[in-house]
C-alpha cells in the first residue's frame, strides 16, 4: 500500500483539471496498481478517467471490469480515438489507439471498501497470532 501512496504523491499534475486521470502502461507497473490506485482515485474525486494507447487498452479494460465487477464503480463514458504519435525509428507518424474510460463510484463504494480494510485488519491479526 505504501508504494500506491508514493505513486499518487509523485504524479506530476500539469492539467488542473485532470486530477483524477490514470495514464496506464502495460509494461510499467502491474496491473492489481492500477486497480488500487483507481480506487484511492475514486474515494479522493468520486470518479476516475483511465486513459490508454494501443497494447495497453487490454490493461484499462481490465482495470475497469475489475472495478466494476466488484460494485465499485460503474461507468460514465467511454471514448476511444487515435492519436499520431511520432516515431522516431520510421521518422514518420504512426497511428495508434486511445481509450479513455471515466468511472463514477457506486452507491455503496464506502460500504465496499471499508468492508475490504476490516477484513485486511482481520487477516492481519490472525497472521500475528
Amino acid at each position: 500500500m505504501e508504494e500506491i501512496v508514493e505513486g499518487v504523491n509523485n504524479i506530476n499534475i500539469s492539467d488542473a483539471h485532470k486530477k483524477n486521470r490514470i495514464q496506464v502502461s502495460n509494461t510499467k507497473k502491474p496491473l492489481f496498481f492500477y486497480v488500487n490506485l483507481a480506487k484511492r482515485y475514486m474515494q479522493q474525486h468520486n470518479e476516475v478517467e483511465l486513459s490508454a494507447l494501443g497494447m495497453a487498452i487490454a490493461t484499462v479494460v481490465t482495470v475497469a471490469e475489475i472495478l466494476k465487477n466488484n460494485g465499485l464503480a460503474v461507468e460514465k463514458k467511454i471514448m476511444t480515438s487515435t492519436v499520431d504519435i511520432k516515431d522516431d525509428s520510421r521518422g514518420r507518424p504512426v497511428q495508434k489507439a486511445k481509450i479513455e474510460i471515466v468511472l463514477v463510484k457506486t452507491a455503496n463504494f464506502d460500504e465496499l471498501m471499508a468492508a475490504a480494510a476490516e477484513e485486511r485488519e482481520n487477516n492481519e491479526g490472525e497472521e500475528q497470532s
